[in-house]
């Protein structure tokens, strides 16, 4: 895209800028000058202000407030004509006030000719405007004073026709005056209208006022003339034309013969009028189409039934987007087949919107359950009172979005052909059966299609449609409606993601219709994991989606097997964990990340099944963990399954010692400690660089943190002897091989033990001394630390240095 600004834009940008350097320049000069008169003053004299520069650019040109000044006085002097008319025009006979108004306005037209020959344009056209509104009051005083007992709306359409008239014709006779032709084009769109609704005429009498009104404007527009009149003239033909067609458009469902012939008038109007305004051709033929359509649909939908209305204004549409056929005989603009087409579209996607309530109705109507699962009993019909014919109205748009060909007609054809198949058993009433194989066979073509979305041309990026030769009709309203920079798309990637989600909506909406009846359940199910198993294995670009969906009905048919064979929630649990057992072995051989998240998951809710019966639970978590070990095996899975392994373990052990009754906490510690100890040795051997208190440290806190809270609540003497043999071993062995985390974490633990074992004899023995004796032997403690300060402080500095040299 070239971002350079226009010449003329870059020459103002140049000038405005070298002004500013200017200005700046002349105010640095003063400024220096003055500085310098500071500087070499006598004495006593005092120096001169700067100079304060250049002025302010001014905020407004000349001419500006030139026409401002003007505009405000022409306003003045109308009020002031308009308050003599209606205020002092009682207090005169019919000879002065004729005699003043014909004055002064012969006077306010008369004067711009004089002040043009002497260049005064703006006085000219100030006193113009001003002579137009005394015209008006000219034509409404005549009304008051000769024609009192005239019709209003009469008198109205043949006084604008008179004004639009002496304006038009004043106008040309100066024409450097810019306003009176304008004015003459708006009083011009008054007599017809007006006239009409004087006579009597109903609205369609008055519409075709309009009409014709707009038909002169049009031809206003068709010839060479000022910019402003060719402006007026189309907003006027603008206003007309849509009263008249929204006119038509309310006949045409009350009274379509009548409204019919008004809306192809429109129609007409709108063609004539693209040939004149080109830049606007486009959307004048879109309204021409739209208003074509309304006037062929308008009587053949009143000679049909009611539930048929929609789909006559559909095919009405769908032959108008069709004349894109012709485009070879060339003897339709390319315009006018792009509006034709935008028309076409919109009238038949309107259709298919009306269309759609079956279609989620089809979808989700057996989400709304009046019975329990397999209770036999089937919800009452949703929108069973629709009109049969959306499901037409889906077809038609399916045939034509095929027919347009290209990679959008493609995607709206299988689109539109899924939400018929949907549609149908809503529309049509099917029975139970029906409907579940109908919704059946539409996830199989969406599933067929997500695998071979249309062969391997369709696998790579096709070029952007050329907006000048849109394909089909349905490419025509594409074309007219993303007219601009489109950017390539894969179109079997997405006829593949949209196959895949539109067959896993319409799976679910059958497995929910299936669940009213047991049979039709594990029915649906097989089918189910058939289709979605067939799709992950012929691969694609939903290969990982059909394959987790795989999982899920597998799993669904695990429980429904429990579930009719009367089991509990426990036991139902654990048979649901054949499905991730089962998706760790296929695993081996065909790889699925989403099979294998989904298999993750569906563990995890048989766990959760569990969880009531907590031998259950242990046993589903000794299981689960058979499984993660199993899949450890596997080079990419091997570290995070095999942590997940052993906490599944782990948390089996627990949940069966705390089944089993047992409270002693160094039976859930010391399971965790031996692994990690074994771990932290394993890797200690790998990386001999590695940190005791990464390798072991974990490991020791597990089992010495619980049981030294355990020792301070226990009154007997075995868990202190064995707590503080252990401890004793674990500091010996951290001081043999000199590791830092047994060292630090065994000796701790056997300090507080020790402390723990004589604090009853020391509490008798401080009982038993004197009160004065602690505070004396605390004073001769705190002597004797200050007397050898130093010494000690040397000792623990070689101690933090020993333990820091320690691993």
């Amino acid at each position: 895209m070239d971002m350079n600004p226009p010449p003329v834009e870059e020459l103002r940008r140049v000038d405005a800028e070298l002004a500013r350097l200017d200005a700046r320049r002349a105010e640095l000069l003063a400024r220096r000058a003055w500085l310098l008169g500071v500087l070499y003053a006598p004495a006593g004299r005092a120096a001169t202000p700067p100079f304060p520069g250049v002025a302010a650019p001014a905020e407004t040109s000349p001419r500006g407030a030139q026409n401002v000044l003007l505009t405000l006085g022409g306003i003045l002097l109308a009020v002031a004509a308009l308050a003599f008319t209606l205020v002092s025009w009682g207090s005169m006979g019919i000879a002065g006030r004729s005699a003043v108004l014909l004055a002064v306005t012969s006077a306010a037209l008369a004067a711009p000719a004089v002040l043009l020959r002497r260049g005064l344009g703006s006085t000219a056209e100030a006193v113009g405007a001003l002579g137009l509104v005394l015209t008006v009051l000219d034509a409404y005083a005549l009304h008051r004073v000769a024609l009192p007992g005239t019709d209003g709306l009469g008198y109205t359409a043949a006084a604008a026709a008179v004004l639009a008239g002496v304006w038009g014709g004043y106008g040309g006779l100066l024409r450097g005056l810019r306003l009176p032709l304008p004015a003459a084009v708006v009083a011009a769109q008054l007599p017809l209208p007006l006239g009409a609704l004087a006579a009597g005429g109903g609205p369609a009498v008055v519409a075709w006022a309009a009409v014709l009104t707009a038909a002169a404007d049009v031809l206003v527009l068709g010839r060479p003339s000022r910019s402003e009149v060719r402006v007026t003239a189309g907003v006027s033909a603008g206003v007309l034309a849509a009263w008249a067609l929204l006119t038509g458009a309310g006949l045409s469902l009350t009274d379509p013969w009548t409204g019919a012939p008004l809306l192809l008038g429109c129609a007409a109007l709108c063609l004539y009028a693209a040939g004149a305004a080109r830049p606007a051709a486009s959307t004048l033929a879109t309204v021409a189409g739209l208003a074509l359509v309304a006037a062929v649909a308008g009587p053949a939908r009143a000679a049909l039934p009611a539930e048929w209305a929609v789909p006559v204004y559909v095919v009405c549409g769908l032959a108008l987007a069709a004349l894109w056929r012709p485009v070879r005989a060339g003897w339709i603009p390319e315009a006018v087949r792009g509006g034709f087409g935008l028309a076409g579209g919109v009238v038949a996607g309107l259709g298919v919107l009306w269309a759609l309530p079956p279609v989620l109705a089809g979808l989700l109507g057996p989400a709304d359950r009046s019975a329990g699962l397999w209770s036999g009993t089937h919800a009452a019909p949703v929108l069973a009172d629709y009109p049969a014919t959306a499901a037409l109205v889906l077809l038609l748009g399916a045939v034509a979005a095929a027919t347009a060909g290209g990679p959008w007609g493609r995607w709206g054809a299988v689109v539109l052909g899924w939400s018929l198949l949907m549609a149908l058993p809503v529309a049509l009433e099917l029975p139970y059966a029906a409907g579940i194989a109908v919704r059946l066979v539409a996830t199989a073509a969406a599933l067929g299609l997500a695998v071979r979305p249309g062969g391997p041309a369709h696998d790579r990026p096709e070029p952007a449609p050329v907006p000048e030769r849109p394909e089909g009709a349905w490419g025509a309203s594409w074309t007219a409606v993303t007219a601009g920079p489109v950017v390539p798309v894969a179109p079997g990637a997405l006829l593949a993601w949209t196959g895949s989600a539109a067959g896993t909506a319409s799976a679910v909406s059958a497995l929910l219709l299936a669940l009213d009846v047991r049979a039709a359940t594990f029915g649906v199910l097989g089918v189910l994991l058939a289709l979605f198993t067939a799709v992950a294995v012929l691969g694609g670009a939903v290969r990982e989606t059909a394959a987790g969906a795989a999982v899920l009905a597998a799993a669904g048919l695990v429980g429904a097997g429990a579930a009719a064979a009367g089991l509990s929630g426990a036991a139902a649990g654990l048979a649901l964990l054949i499905v991730p057992a089962a998706t760790a072995a296929l695993a081996v051989r065909v790889r699925s990340v989403a099979a294998e998240v989904t298999g993750v998951a569906v563990g995890a809710l048989a766990l959760a099944l569990t969880v009531p019966r907590p031998a259950a639970l242990a046993l589903a978590l000794a299981l689960g963990g058979v499984i993660a070990a199993a899949t450890a095996l596997r080079a990419e899975r091997r570290r995070a399954a095999s942590w997940t392994a052993g906490a599944l373990f782990l948390a089996a052990a627990w949940v069966r010692l705390a089944v089993w009754g047992v409270t002693v906490p160094e039976a859930y510690t010391l399971p965790v400690t031996v692994p990690a100890l074994v771990v932290g040795l394993l890797r200690r051997r790998r990386d001999p660089a590695a940190s005791s208190w990464v390798a072991y440290g974990p490991g020791l806190a597990a089992t010495l943190v619980p049981s030294l809270a355990a020792v301070w609540s226990d009154p007997h003497w075995t868990r202190p002897l064995l707590l503080g043999t252990g401890a004793l071993a674990v500091t010996l062995l951290g001081a043999r091989f000199r590791l830092q985390a047994p060292l630090v974490l065994g000796g701790a633990a056997l300090v507080l033990v020790a402390a723990h074992e004589l604090a009853p004899y020391v509490v008798q023995l401080v009982g038993a001394l004197p009160r004065w004796l602690p505070p004396a032997a605390a004073g001769l403690l705190l002597l004797a630390v200050g007397a050898t300060y130093e010494r000690r402080l040397r000792e623990a500095r070689a101690l933090r240095g020993r333990l820091a040299r320690m691993r």
